[in-house]
């Protein structure tokens, strides 16, 4: 039996949550930026072969927003996963990401989150490297909406955990 699962999408404007969700769903790329307005959302089957089994995540992609306490708590209500994006190219977006992770930790303890670096096309292993004591030790991906690298595995993996909590 296929089951949906609702995962959201949060971070800074600009970090390219749009681009990777595009990408996962379409396996596209634009370089035209348009801002997301409230929410947008689509879905997408990911069959876990692991388990033998499928579930329908139905992504929302937020607005972005500089200060994540203002992040609208209606679009947060049923989330059975998130992914906080940063962009590794602007230190504005992870300069906090501490207090982010803690503060949607501290409010949605049970809710599994991967957390990534996108763009990752702009920067170097070098860079990583140097900003490890940054982003480095709360970084689960670092992902390039316009390559498609890693794009797959952050969904697949948090659409493994959703499941696999589903069927506790």
């Amino acid at each position: 039996m296929k089951i949906s699962k609702k995962v959201v999408l949060i971070g800074h404007f600009g970090v390219g949550k749009s681009s990777l969700i595009r990408r996962f769903v379409k396996n596209t790329f634009s370089e035209d930026y348009k801002v997301t307005i409230g929410v947008h959302v689509l879905k997408k089957d990911v069959t876990i072969p692991e388990v033998n089994d499928a579930i329908t995540l139905v992504i929302w992609d937020l607005e972005g927003n500089d200060d994540i306490t203002n992040t609208r708590s209606s679009y947060l209500l049923g989330t059975n996963g998130f992914v906080y994006v940063f962009d590794m190219t602007r230190p504005a977006t992870y300069q906090n990401l501490e207090h982010d992770l803690n503060y949607i930790k501290e409010r949605y303890p049970s809710i599994p989150m991967k957390v990534v670096g996108n763009k990752k096309d702009l920067v170097t292993n070098d860079f990583i490297k140097q900003n490890n004591d940054v982003f480095g030790s709360f970084t689960d991906f670092y992902t390039s909406a316009k390559s498609g690298k890693k794009v797959e595995e952050v969904f697949s993996n948090l659409a493994q955990i959703i499941l696999k909590d589903a069927k506790k």
